[in-house]
């Protein structure tokens, strides 16, 4: 799979993302669901903490894309979704963190929600990836 950013602009890429990305080659295409900070019974995990959220939900997330042979290195669009901006914008260095030394900034949206599916759960992300 080749991948070639799209920028018109480089302010994106302070923030750690692409505007967009020509992707070429490509052979299987992985959906993800959105993961959240729960743990293997689906209970929800760190209440009130938004960066060890991000975090778990990071970790369920690589732990999808492993059961198909992927990481995070073949990710070719993010969805975030948080109940307070503010507070992920915090901590979205856990992202840099992961996704910096891949060199991968696969584009990317990020929502403020009133509410995610299970009460508590602050940070929600699901993923496109191919290979």
């Amino acid at each position: 799979m080749q991948r070639t950013a799209v920028n018109p602009w480089d302010w994106s890429l302070n923030l750690g993302y692409n505007q967009a990305e020509v992707i070429e080659g490509a052979r299987r295409q992985l959906i993800c669901a959105g993961q959240t900070a729960v743990d293997s019974t689906g209970t929800p995990q760190h209440p009130d903490d938004m960066r060890a959220q991000i975090s778990l939900a990071l970790d369920n997330l690589e732990a999808v894309l492993a059961k198909a042979g992927m990481g995070l290195s073949h990710i070719i669009k993010l969805g975030i979704y948080a109940t307070d901006v503010d507070a992920a914008l915090k901590n979205l260095d856990l992202l840099g963190q992961r996704f910096g030394p891949l060199h991968c900034a696969p584009p990317m949206t990020l929502l403020g929600v009133t509410r995610l599916a299970i009460p508590g759960l602050m940070f929600e992300i699901d993923a496109t990836a191919a290979d």
